[in-house]
């Protein structure tokens, strides 16, 4: 098999990925891969390359992307509201609790904007920026490509109440995991896993699995389902009372590459974080099965992958005439106008 092989499977899912849904789960909306084909081609290529060269100087940087478009999606849709800095009007959802000192990348995301203004001014929004730097990046580490659905407006507005109660978060129990993942439409079993995959690159600090090691639920005691020895690397690399913000690669075997290896992990009861964990180790969860499965069968993950992206990328778009394209992803126009704060780019 060659080496292109997945890939190219995965794109043959892109093409097929209504078939594969249940009629009723992926509601109809005017995206389409071909939305800027005619207004900026070179949207792919401007992109991937911007991530190209920021991945010379932070090989993190393709995880932290693609949990842009996660944790944007959450948040009201995918509608590049968690790009958006406090102003007069907006409170931002960076300063939410899944993000704040935690969600990173945005630098990147403003030189993919700038460099988009100069080419093809005013067709690209920055949630769409959000949808094509998620696939690039998981490409880039290894992983599948997929036939991006584009047309996504940006919002005018940003929620960081919602922020704080939608995004899943790295210590919660599986109950919690599907009842959030159920709430955006998604389903609780394979968008579950196959979306908790994107673990399988990038990094967490210290601070997230900090009680995990040292007293999980206020028992004075490591989680349980952590294996050993694994366990005690962890507490080397992450010592109590030490540098909260040490990092931690999220897959100890492959850190930098988008594979299977994350549900391997998940067997051998290395899950960094607990959520992860939780997946195979809950007793009776229907997820167990998908785990061993992805596990033993890259394809088969990659497949679900992006079928579960494609899925997750159409939560509630802004499309049509509602909202904006920003000029800059940080600012919605009236505040991006009255600051200027870009006129030096």
């Amino acid at each position: 098999m060659t080496e292109e092989m997945p890939s190219l499977r995965c794109i043959i899912a892109t093409l097929f990925f209504a078939l594969l849904l249940p009629p009723g789960s992926f509601p109809a909306t005017t995206l389409s891969p071909s939305f800027y084909d005619e207004t900026c081609p070179t949207v792919f290529s401007i992109i991937r390359g911007i991530i190209e060269q920021a991945l010379l100087s932070d090989p993190r940087i393709g995880a932290s992307l693609l949990r842009l478009h996660f944790h944007d999606c959450f948040v009201n849709g995918c509608d590049a509201s968690i790009l958006l800095d406090n102003s007069a009007t907006i409170e931002s959802e960076k300063e939410a609790a899944p993000n704040n000192n935690s969600a990173r990348g945005f630098e990147v995301v403003d030189a993919m904007k700038i460099a988009l203004e100069f080419e093809c001014p005013g067709i690209v929004s920055c949630a769409d920026i959000l949808a094509i730097a998620a696939q690039e990046a998981v490409n880039l580490a290894g992983g599948p490509s997929w036939l991006v659905l584009l047309g996504r407006r940006d919002s005018t507005t940003a929620n960081r109440t919602l922020a704080n109660l939608a995004i899943p978060a790295a210590f919660e129990t599986l109950d919690i995991l599907k009842s959030k993942f159920a709430a955006v439409g998604l389903n609780t079993s394979t968008d579950l896993v196959a979306l908790s995959g994107a673990h399988t690159f990038g990094r967490a600090q210290c601070t997230i699995v900090i009680e995990r090691l040292y007293n999980f639920n206020g028992t004075g005691k490591a989680d349980s389902t952590l294996n050993a020895a694994y366990l005690e690397t962890l507490r080397k690399v992450c010592p109590q009372g030490g540098n909260g913000s040490v990092l931690v690669n999220l897959d100890p075997t492959t850190p930098n590459t988008f594979d299977s290896n994350y549900y391997t992990n998940l067997q051998a009861q290395e899950g960094l974080l607990q959520s992860d964990q939780e997946l195979f180790s809950t007793s009776g969860a229907d997820t167990i099965e998908i785990v061993e499965r992805f596990s033993s069968n890259q394809i088969a993950f990659f497949e679900s992958f992006v079928v579960s992206m494609l899925k997750m990328g159409n939560i509630s778009p802004v499309t049509g005439t509602e909202g904006e394209i920003r000029l800059s992803c940080r600012s919605v126009h009236m505040d991006y106008t009255s600051s200027n704060k870009w006129s030096s780019s």
